[in-house]
């Protein structure tokens, strides 16, 4: 099969690339646009470092010929934050030190991303099930866990806040 362009909506801007049929959403991620935080581990789906929400949704991007997903919207840890400003999920991750090699972060994070956008009162084993795809060979978890629970309890607050101001206005 020929390469072709493949358009694609990255963090919130239309993108393109010219594709091989091979090439994986990865690939382009990292190699076609310059966005590194999707790591390349273990290339088979089975450790979570490449982890990116695509329309939404987490997913192994290590595996997505991304002449399957044109025109869908992909998010990566680097459509996040807010300029400077650090999201929630982010926030509590090095607040209750939830990295420390780094190399898993930003899959992990991408995972409770997702987790918390669907579920904003997770419980223990909600977020154990939500990065059970994401191998961590540094913190033994329990650290991740506390993070996105303490995320979780922020935007909770956070929405609170907003939904007082609301009312007062």
């Amino acid at each position: 099969m020929p390469s072709r362009i493949v358009t694609l909506r990255v963090n919130g801007a239309e993108r393109e690339l010219i594709a091989k049929p091979s090439t994986t959403l990865l690939s382009a991620l990292r190699e076609s646009f310059g966005l590194m935080g999707a790591k390349r581990g273990c290339a088979q789906g089975g450790c979570g470092a490449c982890t990116v929400l695509l329309d939404g949704r987490p997913v192994v991007s290590c595996l997505i010929p991304v002449v399957t997903v044109e025109g869908s919207t992909v998010r990566t840890v680097e459509g996040l934050a807010d300029g400077e400003r650090l999201t929630d999920v982010q926030e509590a991750f090095v607040d209750h030190f939830a990295t420390q090699c780094g190399f898993c972060t930003p899959g992990m994070i991408m995972s409770a991303t997702a987790l918390l956008d669907r579920n904003p009162n997770p419980t223990r084993e909600d977020v154990n099930e939500a990065i059970c795809g994401n191998v961590c060979r540094c913190t033994g978890y329990e650290p991740i866990v506390t993070a996105v629970l303490a995320a979780a309890e922020r935007r909770r607050a956070a929405e609170g806040a907003a939904e007082l101001t609301e009312a007062e206005v």
